[in-house]
């Protein structure tokens, strides 16, 4: 499927008044708000496309061409990185959690749809894997992760399930996972193995610390009049962008009262946006 960078009239509306000279996208996937920034904003200078998956750096060079010089491409965690900026940024774009390209690449284990290794590394050079986690991780602890990453409500029962499975052999597959899950993990609208994948996920990239941290960081690195932006897709993430643009208050104006959603065009258009929430602040 090809990548749609979601929200982008949105955030490009964000960015409309400000002067951006410097710009970090924390997350630059596969270019396609990128794009869309340089073509907005020609006084771009500098442009510092982060990601920690290699394969998305690949496909943005491709995109980001034309940009040459003025496109910087750093492979590693946002969180990390902002630290390391010379000077201060204009802008600041965070597009949290999994691209729809690293879903569709089924050999990574993203997926429940499907049968594939038990990865979900989003840089593949990491040590901590999805199979090491539903391996080697103590039935209490994945109980935890399962409740406080995925909000299962069956938390323990799978948890149970998993640990039962695995002293007769490994749980290697993403296959072999969802048909110990589907059983007892709740059910609804949803796959049953939805909750448990998107924990797995999060525990195997600590999305949600890299997410804090990361967003502290760009609040000590924007310039006076810049702004952040940060595009969340489910509630735990969403809180997490609320409480550190509210508790930094004294510091910024927040711009949106209220998360901005996918208009029902975009959804139509891309169905994976419909979760997507946009929150921004600007600088005093």
């Amino acid at each position: 499927m090809r990548h749609i960078p979601v929200l982008l009239r949105e955030v490009l509306d964000l960015f409309a008044e400000v002067n951006l000279r410097t710009f970090f996208d924390g997350t630059l996937g596969a270019g396609g708000h990128a794009k869309a920034l340089l073509e907005a904003h020609p006084e771009i200078e500098r442009y510092i496309g982060c990601d920690r998956d290699p394969r998305a750096h690949a496909l943005a060079q491709e995109v980001l061409a034309p940009w040459g010089e003025k496109v910087e491409f750093v492979h590693g965690s946002y969180a990390e990185q902002i630290a390391l900026v010379d000077g201060c940024v204009d802008g600041f774009l965070i597009d949290v959690g999994v691209s729809s390209m690293q879903f569709d690449e089924k050999e990574r284990g993203f997926s429940f749809m499907g049968d594939a290794p038990l990865d979900m590394r989003m840089d593949p050079e990491g040590d901590l894997t999805a199979a090491e986690i539903v391996n080697r991780y103590p039935e209490k602890e994945l109980a935890r992760i399962f409740f406080e990453y995925g909000e299962e409500r069956r938390s323990r029962p799978v948890a149970k399930a998993i640990v039962e499975a695995r002293k007769k052999r490994p749980i290697r597959t993403t296959g072999e996972l969802v048909d110990i899950i589907k059983p007892v993990a709740t059910r609804g609208k949803l796959h049953p193995a939805t909750l448990v994948f998107q924990a797995l996920r999060i525990a195997v990239n600590d999305e949600l610390g890299q997410l804090e941290k990361g967003l502290k960081a760009a609040l000590e690195k924007t310039c006076s009049s810049g702004r952040i932006a940060a595009i969340a897709f489910h509630s735990l993430e969403d809180r997490i962008v609320k409480n550190v643009f509210r508790d930094a208050k004294e510091r910024v104006k927040i711009l949106t009262k209220k998360p901005i959603g996918p208009s029902a065009e975009e959804i139509r258009a891309n169905p994976r946006s419909r979760s997507s929430k946009l929150r921004a602040v600007e600088v005093l």
